[in-house]
């Protein structure tokens, strides 16, 4: 049996190009590539969590991709500024935590436009703001889903052709 793979993502410049009309129009891409991995969980991990509901948040995808929506990441409020760098990788730890019996060993990725909110960068997917998740990205993720689907826990080095890979920050 193939093990579970989250995916932690974000909507802003994700599904849509930030500050554009908030269509959703890139999410396609990514629900083709999630329908190839019946054992992918996406977990919602985008500020939305906290302005809608979870049923609202769901129907936003597909009909046939919503049994693969695992849930969203908790809230954590930072008490300093410095605590905002990382904030997603441990809202994303921390839902693990919850959800795994070995949160350690979890194979996980996530798909952000935000550097900042990953310190994990091998396990990220990072997307232009601008465009949103593109086909390339969708190729990024899904060699990160076939090495976890071959067993690797954790992504050997920069195997994502995201925009640190490209050495653009």
């Amino acid at each position: 049996m193939t093990r579970t793979a989250y995916i932690f993502m974000d909507f802003d410049g994700v599904t849509h190009p930030w500050g554009e009309v908030e269509d959703f129009r890139c999410l396609p891409h990514i629900e083709a590539v999630v329908r190839e991995f019946p054992e992918a969980r996406i977990v919602i991990a985008s500020d939305w969590r906290m302005l809608f509901s979870m049923q609202k948040l769901v129907a936003r995808f597909a009909e046939d991709v919503r049994p693969q929506i695992a849930g969203a990441t908790p809230h954590m409020l930072p008490k300093t500024g410095s605590e905002l760098h990382g904030l997603r990788e441990r809202e994303a730890m921390l839902w693990l935590a919850q959800h795994e019996s070995d949160p350690a060993d979890a194979a996980w990725c996530a798909i952000d436009d935000a550097p900042g909110n990953w310190l994990s960068r091998s396990r990220l997917i990072l997307t232009d703001f601008k465009r949103g998740f593109t086909a390339e990205d969708a190729n990024a993720l899904r060699r990160m889903l076939l090495g976890f689907r071959a067993g690797m826990a954790k992504p050997p080095g920069p195997v994502v052709n995201s925009l640190w890979a490209r050495n653009i920050a």
